[in-house]
């Protein structure tokens, strides 16, 4: 997933600059506007450079006061970037007067490129006095932060999905083993619980879970007032299969190794590549229950969705965990709510399968 995501962005940047360059930059406007507009940018690259020694600055001294470096090599840090600020202001204003001075001895059809830092240039559709060629130009390069605690993963899960049923055994399931499955797609933050060790962290987001029964011996689900059973289906069915589908909140305290990362301005704790554990549980809401029937009657397909709740529990939560090496976890999650409320016989869902945290 990581790698198809830089390439599309690399596809995306690269049709970006193809876009600037077919433009051939700043066309439309006389030159006194544009001239007026480079000005103001001249302004805006010395208070953005500033800001980003004000930022290396400040990190310097939080690793002063933690003593990973001594008062002179601090000053060392200091000087170092200050001239690299310096020097980054110089080439840039330099950039932008040989644009101007362009644009002060040329007519209004003279042509330039807009090349000022494209390298950290973002771009997007829209014209105001801040943009050339309707391509409005959105510096990306903020200053890292010194020690971000907290970091987010798009999360992906599927596999096996059944119920325990009080009094049973899980071999005698009236739910197909193979053919019953979940799915779950959602979004979690990560924030370390202590300050000079990454070995537990916190992660909690929110997750919609797809939880399906697939019934055995051609059975379908009936809902007879507050009771709902399964039953034969009077036709032979090609297809029968509940789909509960949850809003919930999971949270989990994930421990494990993780490799320190430090620069002269920031550090990062990194799992790449390292084992971990993640315990807790959730809490959420189910958002819609649906049956789906597929069978033949008198040599005709026919296809039934049934929406109701099939006394379907309206609070769920429950326990999970999982065992995870870098993005790819073996994750399993168990409903203590029951499937269905008021049931003279209790079921609990429980799934087992793959889960992918992906930053």
């Amino acid at each position: 997933m990581q790698t198809i995501t830089k390439y599309l962005a690399l596809v995306v940047l690269g049709l970006s600059v193809q876009f600037i360059n077919a433009q051939d930059s700043i066309p439309n406007g006389n030159n006194k506007d544009k001239i007026e507009v480079l000005k103001k940018l001249k302004e805006q690259i010395q208070n953005e450079e500033r800001n980003f020694l004000k930022a290396e600055v400040e990190a310097i001294n939080l690793r002063l006061g933690k003593r990973d470096i001594s008062n002179a090599e601090a000053e060392i840090l200091k000087k170092e970037s200050a001239e690299k600020r310096a020097l980054n202001i110089e080439n840039r204003l330099a950039i932008i007067d040989n644009k101007i001075m362009l644009m002060e001895r040329n007519d209004e059809g003279y042509r330039i490129n807009n090349e000022e830092d494209l390298s950290r240039v973002g771009f997007s559709i829209g014209g105001n006095d801040d943009s050339f060629a309707c391509v409005k130009i959105n510096y990306k390069n903020k200053p890292k932060k010194y020690d971000l605690r907290t970091s987010s993963d798009f999360v992906l899960a599927f596999g096996l999905n059944n119920a325990i049923i009080a009094g049973e055994k899980l071999d005698d399931s009236p739910y197909k083993f193979g053919g019953s499955r979940f799915f779950e797609i959602g979004w979690a933050w990560k924030t370390r619980v202590f300050k000079e060790s990454n070995f537990m962290r916190l992660k909690y987001g929110y997750s919609f879970q797809f939880n399906g029964l697939k019934p055995t011996d051609n059975q379908y689900f009936v809902q007879d007032g507050n009771q709902t059973t399964l039953e034969t289906f009077p036709e032979n069915l090609k297809k029968s299969k509940l789909t509960i589908t949850n809003l919930v909140f999971p949270v989990h305290f994930e421990f494990g190794p993780s490799k320190k990362i430090e620069k002269d301005t920031y550090f990062r704790y990194s799992t790449d590549n390292q084992f971990k554990i993640g315990l807790g549980g959730y809490g959420g809401f189910n958002i819609g229950t649906r049956q789906k029937l597929k069978y033949e009657l008198d040599g005709d397909r026919k296809k039934d969705k049934q929406k109701q709740s099939f006394n379907t529990s309206d609070l769920v939560y429950g326990l999970s965990g999982y065992i995870a090496f870098d993005e790819v976890a073996l994750y399993v999650k168990y409903d203590l709510s029951p499937v269905f409320k008021d049931q003279a016989i209790k079921q609990n869902n429980i799934s087992i399968g793959l889960r992918f945290d992906m930053d």
